[in-house]
């Protein structure tokens, strides 16, 4: 892991809050057929690629987001938050936009099970001025960068335009990693590594069949409409399947033992792929240390991290 703590990798993506209300349920409204929530806590996390950043630095590299943010206290505290990592100046590179809120998804949650999502968020592409600032940053970091990793949430910051400037030019010096969605399928190009999970993958390829062989079709229909060197598929409690370029396809079985709570898991796996490829790591060494840190995470409840001392235990255990 100590290759690790020498990279630098740069996130571009949708970062949010992950605020949570925990509390007990003890009877049911007699307004509606609902449940009441008594209040117990609260507590606020890194969302989106906020969590990719913090999960980045937590298995000791150095990072930064790149984002959009709402001139709002929202904002102020994702940016106080991303800052307060320990990766300097992680939150220095999110972009203002007055005209759009902070994403915040609240999870309300009574005796660890999920009661009820909301969220506050504005979903339209960012506008050509937002866009412009985010290309000027991101062309003025990743010229010290070890890794690219594009988290899209679909929240709007990830545009055709803003992947057509930065991917190419990112690509010919580091690896590129995309977290993806379907709005902006086509445009993911050139990269590394693709990392849709199985429902993902089969709407990308128009397809239904979640076999073994349906998923290989698809992640090999994705690396042909993509052009890209290798695709990821993660399959929730079937573990993963790696295709890298022509070769037959590997399957990583999971190593989670218990399963509490899957928030973020996607973007634990990412963030371990990245530090792990900006490191020197072969695809498939990077997918198996993917695999150990989600399985760590989902036995976490809510948005959670991987630490570097706890994938190295996972393998030792």
């Amino acid at each position: 892991m100590r290759e690790i703590s020498d990279r630098k990798i740069v996130v571009l993506g949708d970062v949010m809050l992950d605020e949570f209300i925990w509390g007990d349920v003890t009877r049911i409204s007699p307004e509606a057929p609902v449940p009441v929530v008594d209040i117990r806590r609260e507590s606020v996390h890194l969302g989106g690629a906020a969590n990719v950043l913090a999960n980045l630095v937590a298995l000791g590299a150095k990072a930064c987001v790149i984002g959009v943010i709402g001139n709002d206290a929202a904002g102020e505290r994702l940016r106080g938050g991303a800052n307060e990592t320990g990766s300097t100046q992680a939150g220095n590179y999110l972009v203002v936009d007055e005209s759009r809120p902070t994403t915040i998804k609240t999870r309300i949650i009574a005796h660890n099970q999920l009661v009820v999502r909301a969220d506050r968020e504005r979903r339209t592409p960012v506008d050509v001025w937002t866009e412009d600032r985010i290309i000027a940053v991101l062309e003025e970091v990743i010229v010290n960068a070890d890794a690219l990793l594009v988290s899209d949430y679909d929240k709007g910051v990830i545009t055709a335009r803003i992947l057509g400037k930065i991917l190419p030019l990112a690509y010919e010096h580091m690896p590129v990693l995309i977290d993806p969605k379907l709005r902006n399928f086509t445009f993911y190009r050139p990269a590394t590594l693709v990392t849709p999970n199985h429902l993902e993958a089969l709407r990308m390829a128009n397809m239904e069949d979640d076999t073994n062989d349906g998923l290989h079709e698809a992640a090999r229909l994705i690396r042909a409409k993509l052009e890209c060197d290798s695709v990821l598929v993660t399959r929730g409690d079937r573990g993963m399947m790696l295709l890298e370029r022509d070769a037959d396809p590997v399957y990583v079985e999971t190593v989670a033992r218990e399963v509490y709570d899957v928030t973020g898991a996607g973007d634990t796996v990412i963030a371990t792929l990245a530090a792990a490829l900006a490191s020197g790591a072969s695809m498939l060494e990077a997918a198996t240390l993917a695999n150990h840190a989600a399985g760590i995470v989902v036995g976490k409840i809510g948005t959670a991290t991987a630490s570097a001392d706890e994938l190295i235990a996972s393998f030792e255990s």
